[in-house]
């Protein structure tokens, strides 16, 4: 039994998903889709797969299982709706829609499904092995009680990054928060068990665009811990760190590998005594096996029947929080997710 795929959109991600299905036994990639022939022609020859310009065409194939849709942003919607409509299980790359109301839209077209269909977001920072570790010694109560969350993310752009679909609005959806962002609220909502307010900054530091170039977030999560993070386009050396600070150590992940540097987690556990704390420090210098595990954990959804670690559901949240960041940002205020 095989897991037949239609990947659309053959940007850097679409060829990330595209390599970890060729590779996979229990997998055939069918279709890649992309609106630039060249570019979809180029990954069908790598992969052995068909090559289409009309989306609509892999969607409404009956031979396919699953679509993953890798498009920019102003695209996921509707070509995830109809995909479900089609009855195919899906995997959205994040953001899981342009903004709340798409996400819910989609949600709502799995709903009305016939049959029960599986719905993922494409949340590879899961899978990274520092922090899907980092989860695990919380989930066995290493740290104690999770008392606040603090994370730093970014990179500082490229020449010409100002004229891409990213830096647009209506393209795009938002900045930087929704870029990189949604990675660290999805990750701190994993953690923390959802989120509960926050009061935030937006800013258009430096790009001369019409969406953020920095977010300045505070907040707090449902489970009690505070929660704060900065993302940004003006981090001119890429950075990634997350730390998570219990009642008897903390954990501190670094790195996500390639250009942010090796992955590792610090676990340091207090002494009663006071002084320095015990220090063990795992570190992963392998390539990023993210999406590697992501796709298995697609397909293992998909053949049982069961929701994905990281599904619709949580990247819909994840857009809801961005909704209550933005109407912060503007009105300077605390937003409450909960009531």
């Amino acid at each position: 039994m095989a897991v037949n795929v239609a990947i659309i959109g053959c940007g850097l991600i679409g060829k990330k998903r595209a390599a970890e299905i060729a590779k996979d036994k229990e997998a055939r990639l069918l279709f890649v889709v992309d609106i630039h022939q060249e570019s979809a022609e180029k990954l069908a020859s790598q992969h052995h797969c068909q090559a289409l310009v009309d989306w609509t065409e892999a969607v409404s194939s009956p031979e396919v299982d699953a679509v993953i849709v890798s498009t920019p942003n102003h695209l996921s919607a509707e070509i995830a709706i109809h995909a479900l409509q089609m009855g195919k299980d899906l995997l959205v790359e994040k953001p899981f829609g342009r903004n709340f109301l798409e996400s819910k839209a989609i949600l709502d077209a799995a709903t009305k499904s016939k049959r029960t269909l599986i719905v993922k977001t494409g949340f590879n920072h899961r899978f990274h092995p520092a922090i899907a570790k980092a989860k695990n010694l919380i989930d066995q109560g290493v740290i104690g009680k999770l008392l606040s969350l603090r994370a730093r993310y970014g990179h500082g752009g490229r020449p010409g990054m100002e004229k891409e679909w990213r830096a647009s609005k209506s393209l795009c959806g938002g900045g930087e928060l929704l870029d990189q962002g949604i990675h660290i609220i999805d990750l701190m909502q994993w953690f923390g068990g959802g989120w509960a307010e926050v009061y935030a900054s937006l800013n258009t530091a430096f790009w001369p665009m019409d969406v953020e170039d920095n977010a300045f977030v505070l907040g707090k999560t449902l489970s009690g811990a505070d929660a704060m993070f900065h993302v940004s386009w003006t981090q001119w050396k890429n950075l990634f760190s997350f730390e998570l600070f219990g009642s008897k150590g903390s954990l501190h992940i670094q790195g996500l590998g390639g250009s942010y540097g090796q992955e590792t987690l610090e676990c340091m556990l207090r002494k009663l005594e006071g002084g320095p704390p015990e220090i063990k420090t795992f570190s992963y210098p392998d390539e990023d096996i993210s999406w590697k595990l992501e796709w298995e954990e697609f397909k293992k959804a998909i053949f049982a029947r069961t929701p994905p670690l990281g599904n619709g559901e949580d990247g819909c949240r994840a857009n809801q929080v961005i909704a209550a960041i933005e109407q912060s940002n503007l009105q300077k205020t605390r937003v409450l997710l909960h009531e």
